[in-house]
């Protein structure tokens, strides 16, 4: 019963808590992405909303930019904060723009989606993620490179 109700933040545990999510909001994402993805190669007529004074099919491209290559990155742990920007306009789009006359359940998905993606900006992606490995590594480069000597001044007296 202890550990159940223990608010210790362990790293280990936020770190794999941070990986599940971003994994599964990734791959939740990608259900939606590929298939507008498939869309937007296939040649067919774009059936597609437009928003925002923009084309059909200059949205369908920015919504998979942010479905697809974001959710990548965001699965990858890499840029993930950069990666959510994207994805939180978009659900923000879809929730206020696109589903706007829509029932509370309608926008329900695009909310759940958005309030992971604010939380991934604020928590960023956590011990197992590729930003995190090329953080250290460059902590590790720098702490080995050698250290230039200081310039110093001479003062001549003339």
């Amino acid at each position: 019963m202890n550990k159940i109700l223990n608010v210790n933040n362990n790293t280990v545990t936020t770190g794999i808590a941070l990986l599940v999510a971003r994994a599964g909001i990734a791959a939740l994402m990608l259900t939606h992405g590929i298939p507008k993805l498939m869309l937007l190669v296939s040649g067919a007529p774009i059936q597609f909303p437009a928003v925002m004074g923009l084309s059909a099919s200059v949205s369908l491209g920015l919504a998979v930019f942010s479905e697809v290559v974001c959710s990548i990155f965001i699965l990858l742990g890499l840029g993930t904060r950069l990666a959510t920007i994207p994805l939180i306009v978009t659900m923000m789009i879809a929730a206020l723009f696109i589903h706007a006359a829509d029932p509370i359940a309608i926008k329900e998905s695009a909310l759940h989606y958005l309030l992971v993606y604010v939380f991934l900006l604020i928590a960023g992606s956590g011990k197992y993620s590729l930003d995190f490995l090329l953080s250290r590594s460059s902590k590790v480069s720098i702490a080995e490179k050698p250290q230039s000597p200081t310039p110093s001044f001479a003062v001549i007296n003339s």
